[in-house]
């Protein structure tokens, strides 16, 4: 289902009270992790450091109350929406009549398919990410990632600290090593929950990721990778050895530069690629 709001009048980002100031009479439900951005310095960074052009093919992803839904209209005058939540489609569409063309997919962006809508443009996709589903949804939009020129989000800090990660620390893990191998990391900066109704319980951070135009490392086989570290992962505190048993033999993973009594907490996203391309190898 979609829904279009056509019209040429402009509108300010920071004449947005009204809105604003009464967004939708709609209470925030858990089961959709409902956050919904009030704070307008936070709304004003976030578009700044976004800087949407006219002619740009932008997919807010969960615009909510439409926060920065409206600022982003405003500056593209085109734009893609993507909302679960059926009772904020009628009234989006209605807060968006005289800023631009909206389209509202009332659809799960976890289902949605980016490629196609993206035709023959390449994306910018925005959102502030329900914390619920935060990691799969990633992980789906990476799928995607070739017609995706770049990504911003709000997500759980912990979340944008992991997707940054180096080897060596409690955060690295499964979503350091697939999303750095997708995509280009840049946290730029913490918000609290005061900016949000309801409070979360947890600090939040806006992230930005750029797909690489070649992948860091050479990898043979994408989905062999994303199972050798998936099955690494699945046990922290145990050894390669034991972690990777039925995969891969101790002397392939000497043969790949890795320690059979690493963890996988310890191993880099080039060695990973090795382990990866030498289990497609030998299979």
């Amino acid at each position: 289902m979609h829904f279009k709001v056509e019209s040429a009048i402009n509108q300010s980002i920071l004449n947005n009270e009204r809105h604003l100031a009464n967004p939708l009479n709609h209470r925030a439900r858990k089961r959709f992790g409902q956050n919904f951005l009030h704070d307008r310095g936070v709304i004003q960074r976030i578009i700044q450091v976004i800087n949407p052009q006219p002619g740009q093919r932008l997919v807010e992803i969960g615009p909510g109350r439409g926060a920065i839904t409206l600022p982003l209209l405003e500056a593209c005058k085109r734009l893609d929406v993507i909302e679960l939540d059926r009772d904020l489609v009628q009234p989006l569409a209605d807060q968006a009549a005289g800023s631009g063309e909206l389209t509202i997919h009332q659809q799960d962006a976890l289902r949605f398919d980016f490629t196609a809508l993206a035709g023959n443009d390449r994306l910018r996709v925005i959102g502030n990410l329900p914390y619920n589903i935060s990691t799969p949804l990633l992980f789906h939009l990476v799928t995607h990632s070739d017609v995706i020129q770049d990504m911003h989000f709000m997500l759980q800090k912990e979340v944008v600290a992991r997707m940054a990660a180096q080897p060596g620390g409690g955060d690295y893990g499964r979503l350091s090593v697939m999303i750095q191998y997708h995509c280009k990391v840049e946290p730029l900066f913490r918000v609290g929950p005061g900016a949000f109704t309801p409070a979360p319980k947890v600090d939040s951070a806006f992230v930005r990721l750029t797909p690489w135009s070649a992948p860091p490392v050479t990898v043979t086989d994408v989905d062999r990778l994303a199972a050798v570290v998936r099955q690494a992962f699945s046990q922290r505190r145990k050894t390669l050895r034991n972690t990777l048993k039925g995969l891969l033999s101790e002397q392939e993973l000497r043969a790949a530069g890795c320690d059979p009594a690493a963890r996988a907490e310890t191993i880099s996203l080039e060695q990973f690629a090795a382990l990866a391309n030498t289990l497609t190898k030998d299979r």
